[in-house]
């Protein structure tokens, strides 16, 4: 363990529209903010082509272009933007202690957390095997989709996530054959419109995924069943693309912090709170009802704010910035 313990007055762990929009206002409230991005700089949304819905771009944006230009605004303020994550705290006592990579501690004044979430699996273990391989299972058509132009594919999901990644995907790839295990989609009208009218998307309804087969060293094909009938057939295919929800990445806080049953970082109502006082959450670590960016972003700005409330109300000689809310 490192024998310097850095001291710092905000520190945020993770990246993101929320941890990156804490940022800019802990910045700017001059609290002099740490940010950590983990292990996926800039967040879930680095992996979504197309951003259409968020504010301010009216011809859409990138997501990895929005998430740098977002980190190049934080930065502007002076924000301490540095690689690495959080692999354990200690929130027991006064002192916030935090530690990255297992090696560097740091005590905070404050901490903001906006790790976000990871994809979900499906848990088989041919898709396992596959995804260890390298060799046709992927949770992100975006970044992947590319190596598939021009062939089959399968993409497992009924949510909006899934429907924009099975219509990305239907731009390079000669078929996708959504497999969808209810009879209804549970993804946006527009969303669902978009697919249905997608020619080569073929949609299966009412069927599960029972092994994705491949030749021990990439996927060739996946074998499914209808859950009403329980009728098997494989289909050919070179990717298997899973879009079936995410998990909070909030492991490490459990020991300390107030979660619900699937995960999520339970706050105060109206606020971005934590049961520990000083300890704060914004984005989809806390959130598992609206999961988008605008939304994401502003919680980050909440959590900045409550972060320098807090601050002002223990030491009487920092005082709340105007500069923050304009």
């Amino acid at each position: 363990m490192s024998e310097i313990i850095e001291r710092v007055k905000c520190l945020i762990i993770g990246s993101g529209p929320a941890g990156y929009t804490a940022a800019i206002y802990a910045a700017r409230a001059n609290m002099k903010p740490v940010l950590y991005q983990g292990t996926q700089p800039g967040g879930q949304l680095t992996t979504t082509n197309e951003v259409e819905n968020f504010p301010g771009y009216p011809e859409g944006v990138t997501g990895p272009e929005m998430m740098m230009q977002l980190q190049a605004q934080a930065q502007r303020f002076e924000t301490d933007v540095r690689d690495g994550w959080v692999t354990k705290v200690d929130f027991s006592g006064d002192v916030h202690k935090v530690w990255v990579n297992d090696v560097k501690e740091i005590h905070a004044d404050t901490v903001i957390i906006s790790t976000g979430a990871s994809a979900k699996y499906l848990g088989l273990e041919s898709e396992q095997k596959y995804l260890k391989l390298g060799g046709g299972v992927s949770a992100c058509a975006v970044c992947d989709g590319f190596f598939y132009r021009n062939q089959e594919v399968v993409i497992v999901g009924a949510g909006d996530s899934a429907c924009e990644e099975a219509h990305y995907l239907s731009k390079l790839c000669k078929k996708v054959t959504m497999i969808v295990r209810r009879d209804e989609f549970r993804a946006s009208k527009i969303m669902e419109a978009r697919v249905r009218n997608t020619e080569n998307i073929e949609i299966l309804h009412n069927t599960e995924t029972d092994e994705v087969l491949g030749d021990g060293q990439v996927v060739t094909g996946v074998r499914v069943f209808n859950n009403k009938t329980g009728e098997k057939h494989d289909i050919t295919a070179t990717g298997f693309f899973v879009a079936i929800g995410h998990k909070p990445n909030t492991d490490i806080f459990k020991d300390y912090l107030d979660l619900d049953e699937t995960g999520y970082i339970i706050n105060v109502p109206g606020s971005s709170k934590t049961n520990i006082e000083g300890v704060f959450v914004s984005g989809d670590a806390a959130d598992h009802v609206y999961r988008q960016a605008v939304t994401a972003a502003g919680t980050g700005c909440m959590a900045a704010l409550d972060a320098e409330r807090y601050l002002a109300a223990k030491d009487a000689s920092f005082e709340v910035s105007t500069s923050t809310y304009n």
